[in-house]
């Protein structure tokens, strides 16, 4: 199933910021939760990823420090701050009405029968 561009972007915020809520991450590890977490129908690359952390960051959503841990190579770690987690909570009520707006209309949908022809356009 291909997810078009809008969706990926209308979902990213919430997806980061819920992602960094668990704890502080680094680019390619979040590029690939993002992908466990939708089984794979999400593949973001670097150039969705780090414009969005970059406008997080100077949003005050999240902050970010470069760090070598032991063993490893230096990267770039970032976090939810406060006000990030004031943006996740925002951004899950208004999901949460988009997604019961979304079910409303399917669930109407699904009960509504066929229009048939009428007998004399049948043919």
């Amino acid at each position: 199933m291909h997810i078009t561009k809008d969706l990926v972007a209308a979902s990213a915020t919430p997806l980061v910021l819920g992602i960094l809520a668990e704890g502080e991450s680094y680019g390619y590890a979040i590029l690939k939760q993002v992908n466990e977490l939708s089984g794979g129908q999400l593949e973001w690359t670097d150039g969705l990823l780090y414009p969005l952390l970059h406008r997080l960051e100077r949003l005050g959503h999240v902050d970010s420090a470069w760090e070598t841990p032991p063993g490893g190579r230096r990267r770039k770690y970032y976090r939810i701050t406060d006000q990030g987690r004031a943006e996740l909570a925002e951004q899950r009520r208004q999901w949460a009405a988009v997604v019961d707006a979304l079910r409303g209309v399917w669930n109407a949908t699904q009960s509504i029968k066929p229009i048939t022809a009428p007998a004399w356009e049948a043919g």
